[in-house]
């Protein structure tokens, strides 16, 4: 249906029962229902309508009661999760504007209504002196529904005012939620929960889903916004908001899923800003349901990202200029800054004047982060040439993929799996390493919610039987203890080095936002955990050994970045030291070079892709750059973000428009190289190896869930296995 005309027709709202107001917009506009009116009884919830990206042409009444029919939607389907309308704005986006772009299936979950103090405006500015509206939480909160519509029909279809069909639905926590639909692009939904939230960002508020979860309150009321087609009141406990979490799973079936992190940041925590506790604990109940529907069968296998909440405003800024100016325009949609112009034509507002006053936010507008998932060593070698290894978390389980080599003259490799190894609540993100024997490590963390809080989580490893062989149960390395911060479960994903006598050190950023390490010794067991210091230490750290055996750590603070190093083989680690590195939106890829490593990273603001040489300095204790700073190599491949991969001068990052583009390193690295554009979107980091015979490969986890890999003078990105398909029941075996 084409947009509505402005000021063209225009109705007293609730002047008229809802019948007949259907019943003259039926025949004024021609507007066709997607099914026909359902009457309601006067407790249930309210019908749903055609709207404009604010609540008017209110054109008919549709409640869908009971289980829905899952969605049956080819390739990919993303879904977010998350607790208030703009997370995912300012913290998922331009992830989000390049999934809609896709055309396939979106859709985004708010858990709370968002309603705060009820206040719609700011404070300062060009409101100063200005009296503030009275609070009205239910319209407060229909006015940042009505923004995050008309930003969402915007980035689809370039109208804010682009109509949606909006619906009460059942949900299997036994409540309602609102389901909204894009008219123009049925494929793009989204669904409003409207629990009530915290209304502060860390006091102690037990009517929230932290208290919930704590177990403060046995119960968490519903807040529902004006103009809602949901009228019927409901509380949910802990149990039922994972239930209904779970039921959005089950009717949505994503092949990618976005939320925030679940563990990022504490109040206690010195120097640190913490994330609010809507994020943070709204992420867990959806990592609880996540691990629940991972055992189900029936679905597509999925992947999970996370993303980095308030911190993200006080790191080294990450996008492009032109990547900025557009998320930026979304955001001063969804905050109305053309306030007063009631283009939507509700009562509430046409969107979240509190944002108004600073759409940049405290600098989220320059910046996204992965928070897990950011590893690039996941895809290795095997013990003959073509062979390859990768790894990665499907439906919160191991997933292995396996390339055989062809065993014929003319035969062609062939890949199998994914094979699901472990039991479930693998948090995503693998890291591993080749051993001295060709036998293959891996190492992440993972999550289990049991314990006197009900969460916890540990580092576990599980190393290959034989060279080519299975992989043996996941052995729990447990936690560093946290000086400044007991008990704190905000951890880095592992960097591992293995030495010349094949001795794994495995190095973890720890609660306390220090470098903490574990070496394994030569009967199998592990040294205690060991304090490396550091400060203010953030992201994952990365690690490499050079050819003469030393170690390199890498690491990110807020200001720079850092590196721990040896002296000689076998000696302590020592740091950490300064670099002449600026800070950098990630740690470095770490890579050996000779007797030094040779390290790849983003430039602030730029995304361009720089590189450089370190090596451990003539004096003991000193660690140089092999060349000057300003002579850092420009490798282009502008307007990215995230992790670079790279091996045999093959390397692989995403680029502006989210896809994952490749390069080779001319040779001598005399010149920029040609980059080029990958074909599809993807999660977490890209991974490269280099096989037996000096084949560089490199790979990706596309969102659709299936692995995608090249290699050096290939045409084409190939995926592995066909469309995503429905999965058996897991079998939790340890």
């Amino acid at each position: 249906m084409p947009p509505r005309a402005r000021n063209t027709f225009r109705l007293p709202r609730r002047a008229l029962p809802s019948v007949v107001l259907a019943t003259l917009l039926l025949t004024v506009t021609g507007i066709q229902l997607a099914r026909p009116a359902v009457p309601l009884a006067a407790t249930g919830p309210k019908a749903a309508g055609t709207v404009a990206a604010g609540p008017a042409d209110r054109a008919g009444k549709d409640a869908t009661a009971g289980r829905a029919e899952p969605v049956r939607a080819a390739g990919e389907s993303v879904l977010q999760i998350v607790s208030h309308p703009d997370d995912d704005l300012f913290f998922m986006n331009p992830d989000l504007s390049q999934s809609i772009r896709t055309g396939h299936r979106l859709t985004s979950v708010y858990l709370t209504a968002g309603e705060a103090d009820g206040v719609n405006s700011f404070r300062g500015g060009a409101n100063e002196g200005v009296p503030l509206p009275a609070p009205d939480k239910a319209r407060y909160a229909e006015a940042r529904q009505n923004g995050i519509r008309a930003a969402y029909a915007e980035m689809a279809t370039g109208d804010r005012t682009s109509p949606w069909q909006r619906s009460a639905i059942r949900t299997d926590g036994g409540g309602w939620a609102e389901l909204d639909t894009l008219k123009a692009r049925p494929e793009v939904s989204l669904v409003w929960v409207q629990l009530h939230e915290a209304g502060a960002s860390a006091a102690n508020r037990p009517h929230s889903l932290h208290g919930l979860w704590d177990g403060r309150v046995a119960a968490l009321e519903s807040e529902l916004s004006s103009d809602t087609p949901v009228t019927e009141n409901f509380s949910y406990s802990k149990d039922q908001v994972v239930r209904t979490i779970t039921g959005l799973l089950e009717r949505f079936q994503p092949t990618f899923v976005r939320m925030l992190d679940p563990t990022n940041g504490r109040e206690a925590t010195p120097r640190m800003l913490p994330d609010h506790q809507d994020h943070m604990y709204g992420a867990r109940f959806a990592q609880l349901a996540l691990t629940e529907y991972g055992r189900s069968g029936g679905h597509p296998h999925f992947t999970v990202q996370n993303y980095l909440g308030y911190l993200n405003g006080s790191l080294p800024h990450v996008l492009d200029p032109d990547a900025v100016r557009e998320k930026l325009h979304t955001l001063k949609t969804y905050a109305w800054t053309d306030y007063p112009d009631n283009y939507c034509d509700a009562e509430a507002g046409c969107g979240d004047r509190k944002v108004a006053g600073r759409p940049t936010g405290p600098g989220w507008v320059y910046g996204i982060r992965h928070s897990r998932n950011t590893s690039t060593s996941w895809l290795q070698s095997g013990a003959r040439e073509g062979e390859l290894w990768a790894f990665s978390v499907l439906d919160t389980r191991l997933a292995v993929w396996h390339r055989e080599p062809g065993t014929k003259a003319g035969s062609r490799p062939a890949w199998t799996g994914p094979t699901l190894l472990g039991g479930t609540g693998l948090d995503s993100g693998i890291t591993s390493e080749k051993l001295p024997d060709g036998r293959i490590a891996l190492f992440g963390t993972r999550t289990s919610f049991d314990g006197p809080a009900g969460y916890r989580r540990d580092v576990v490893t599980a190393v290959q039987s034989a060279v080519g062989g299975p992989f043996g149960p996941w052995q729990s390395l447990g936690l560093p203890p946290a000086a400044h911060a007991a008990g704190s479960l905000d951890i880095s994903a592992p960097a591992v080095t293995v030495d010349r006598e094949g001795r794994a050190t495995l190095y973890l950023r720890d609660g306390g936002h220090a470098l903490s390490s574990r070496t394994q010794l030569a009967n199998g067991s592990w040294t205690p955990w060991r304090s490396l210091g550091g400060s203010q230490v953030f992201g994952d750290p990365s690690a490499a050994v050079d050819s003469t055996g030393r170690g390199y750590v890498f690491a990110q603070t807020l200001t720079s970045t850092v590196v721990w190093t040896q002296d000689a083989p076998g000696s302590p680690m020592r740091g950490p030291l300064p670099t002449a590195l600026p800070a950098t939106p990630l740690p470095p890829t770490v890579r050996p070079d000779g007797d030094g490593v040779r390290l790849y990273f983003r430039k602030p603001g730029s995304g361009a892709v720089l590189a450089t040489r370190f090596s451990v300095g003539a004096s003991p204790g000193a660690v140089t750059a092999a060349a000057p700073t300003d002579a850092v190599t420009d490798l282009g491949g502008r307007a990215g973000f995230g992790p670079v991969s790279a091996s045999g001068g093959l390397l692989a990052a995403r680029d502006g428009a989210g896809r994952l583009g490749t390069a080779e390193l001319p040779p001598g690295a005399a010149g920029a190289p040609r980059w080029n554009r990958g074909g599809f979107l993807f999660g977490g980091a890209p991974a490269a190896t280099t096989d037996t015979a000096g084949n560089p490969w490199v790979a990706g986890v596309a969102l659709d869930g299936r692995l995608y890999w090249t290699g050096r003078g290939a045409s084409a990105w190939q995926p592995v296995g066909p469309a995503p398909v429905t999965t058996g029941p897991a079998t939790d075996v340890r």
